[in-house]
Order: C-alpha cells, then sequence, then structure tokens
C-alpha cells in the first residue's frame, strides 16, 4: 500500500480553519509551540475563534499574535499570568477566558481523543472553579463533571515528521501536542524536518501519521524559537 503524502504549504494547510473554528494548539510556554502556524493563521485572517492552550505565551509571542490581532472571541486555559496583554482583554470583557488546573485540562483533551465524553474529578469541588458544574456522588465522594475538550483543528509542532504525518517531539514540546492530534478530526503539523518515509526511527514515533492531515516544513526556526536549548 503506497501511503499519500500529506505535505503542503503553510498557507495551503491554514486556509481550513474557519470563522468561529475552535482550534487547539500545542506548546507549553515555548516549547511546543507552533509559532509558525500561529502566524500564518494571523495572516489566513480566521475571526471568532475559540483557542485551547495551556497558556497565553508572553505579550508578542506565539498566541499573543492572534489576541492582539482580534481573532480570538473564548480562551481555554490554565493561566494568563505571563501575558499581561491577554490579562487586560479578560478584565476587560474582550475576550471569554474559562481556566483550568493544568492537569484537568490535558486529561479533558486526552478524554475528547479517546472518545471519552467526560472526567471526574474532585479537583476544585466547594471552589470557584465549580461554579455551574454537574456535580455527581460515587462511593460516598463528590466528584465534577468535565466535559471532554475536542477542536475543529490542531496546530502541532514536532521536531521531525515525514510525509505521512508521523510526528517525533523534543523533550518538554511532548506536552500538549500528542494529546492535540488526537482531539481534533483535522491536525496541521508543523515539523523542523522533513525526512524521506522509512527515515524515522518507528520507535521514535509519538504521533503516528494516521492523527495528522497536513506536514508543513518550516523554512527556517525563527527567533519566536531561540529561547528553545537543547
Amino acid at each position: 500500500m503506497r501511503l499519500p503524502d500529506k505535505r503542503c504549504s503553510i498557507e495551503a494547510a491554514i486556509t481550513h480553519i474557519n470563522d468561529g473554528s475552535t482550534v487547539m494548539v500545542g506548546g507549553f510556554g515555548v516549547p511546543g509551540t507552533p509559532m509558525t502556524l500561529i502566524r500564518a493563521l494571523v495572516a489566513h485572517g480566521a475571526r471568532d475563534l475559540t483557542l485551547i492552550k495551556n497558556d497565553a505565551n508572553e505579550p508578542g509571542m506565539g498566541i499573543d499574535h492572534l489576541l492582539q490581532s482580534g481573532q480570538v472571541k473564548r480562551l481555554i486555559t490554565t493561566h494568563l499570568g505571563l501575558n499581561s496583554h491577554a490579562i487586560g482583554l479578560m478584565n476587560s470583557g474582550a475576550i471569554e477566558v474559562e481556566f483550568n488546573a493544568q492537569g484537568i485540562l490535558a486529561e479533558r483533551i486526552r478524554a475528547g481523543g479517546a472518545g471519552i465524553g467526560a472526567i471526574l474529578t474532585d479537583i476544585g469541588i466547594d471552589t470557584e472553579l465549580a461554579r455551574g458544574k454537574q456535580v455527581v456522588e460515587m462511593d460516598g465522594k463528590s466528584y465534577l463533571v468535565e466535559p471532554a475538550l475536542r477542536a475543529d483543528v490542531a496546530l502541532i509542532h514536532a521536531d521531525t515528521a515525514d510525509p505521512f504525518g508521523n510526528l517525533a517531539y523534543v523533550a518538554t514540546a511532548q506536552n500538549f501536542n500528542p494529546l492535540m492530534a488526537m482531539a481534533a478530526p483535522l491536525v496541521i503539523a508543523e515539523a523542523e524536518r522533513v525526512v524521506p518515509l522509512g527515515k524515522l526511527d518507528p520507535n521514535a514515533v509519538h504521533t503516528p501519521g494516521v492523527f495528522v492531515d497536513h506536514v508543513t516544513e518550516l523554512p527556517e526556526i525563527t527567533e519566536d524559537y531561540a529561547v528553545v536549548r537543547r
């Protein structure tokens, strides 16, 4: 069987994102954040987006470009602490923000990728995080029902890809990227290098290509990625 070649330009891949889309964006701070795909989404111009990302990056970096361009309607995240601009948007009501405990966000995404409707957790019981959420009793304990998270599109950063979309991450870039690659029907991956099919060690593949729809090779590693040291 001949495996499809999923390589395309970044501009062509990003055109699949529409106004009102829910977009998962990998990364934890800088490591694993698809900086180039984010800039392409800014240029593309889709608006009223719901973003799901661990953090809001820093001012002038990563998804802050989408916040500055006014393309974001809602942000589902764990913290904004490094981005004063995002905090200002939230406080002014310019964007809606839903906070999650970090592990809960990861688990909700994992559940979305696994086809599970929700998770149960005692984290947040009797706190502000429980406001408006369903509570169930089990074996005498109370649990919050946290719905699984899925998106229309996931934007992923990988170190190495092959043309079929098998992906390998490096170090802490293995954060939210593998989970998000399973939780969206359309997955766009940027890779620092694309090697011929068969050259990627099967034992090094973290995300199998069956989960990936488009592969783009980064033309350069820009200053946005410079904080990463290996």
